[in-house]
């Protein structure tokens, strides 16, 4: 995670802004009655996901403004228009993130860990990882497929076996479950079961915290 963390030939910002992009053209797709469907996200609907997603947009935009105030990160309502508040709230970030330096920068993520800022390189990897992962969870919610390029996935797969294992990830709130056996060939698969959610869902019951 250092070597990425430092390698500034990989272009988080761009990165993630292709993933961002990715989970805009799904939300797209959602239809009314699609909102109280399941997710691979135990306990969440797509609406509860597109809160979540929206909700975390803000917050890092404000992150990047060195904003650590915890209330930028409390739930948000999407409002009557679900679609256009979740594209409002991506827009919000990839303007935030196109900002001059903000690599350079250090971002207060008060919901990961308090009183600490985190390098701008890390705090876009964590956002980068999420809109990944999300984008599959809304896919799969939808009964749709998500594509990424192949260089996208080399960086996120890097990102994902990052991520704290073990016992951590059994505690209250966190993230992500467990890491899931995985076989295959589909790098975005071995990704998401890295991170606690099993590729054949809904055919499997295991699901990630978040």
């Amino acid at each position: 995670m250092q070597m990425l963390m430092n390698d500034e030939k990989i272009d988080l910002v761009a990165l993630d802004a292709q993933a961002v992009r990715a989970s805009v053209e799904l939300t797209s797709r959602v239809r009314p009655a699609d909102l109280s469907r399941p997710t691979p996200c135990l306990g969440w609907t797509v609406y509860g996901l597109l809160a979540h997603m929206a909700t975390q947009h803000y917050g890092f935009a404000a992150a990047a403004r060195g904003d650590g105030g915890l209330a930028q990160w409390r739930l948000r309502s999407l409002g009557d228009d679900v679609v256009a508040s979740y594209r409002d709230a991506a827009e919000h970030v990839l303007e935030a993130f196109a900002a001059d330096g903000v690599l350079e920068r250090s971002f207060p993520l008060p919901e990961i860990a308090s009183g600490i800022a985190f390098p701008g390189r890390q705090a876009l990897s964590f956002h980068f990882i999420d809109y990944v992962v999300h984008s599959w969870d809304l896919a799969k919610a939808l009964g749709v497929d998500v594509e990424f390029p192949p260089d996208l996935l080399e960086v996120a797969l890097d990102v994902a076996r990052a991520v704290p294992d073990g016992e951590t990830r059994r505690a209250p709130g966190t993230a992500f479950a467990p890491a899931l056996a995985w076989t295959g060939e589909s790098r975005l698969d071995q990704i998401v079961a890295i991170l606690g959610r099993s590729p054949r869902w809904p055919g499997s019951t295991a699901s990630s915290r978040r």
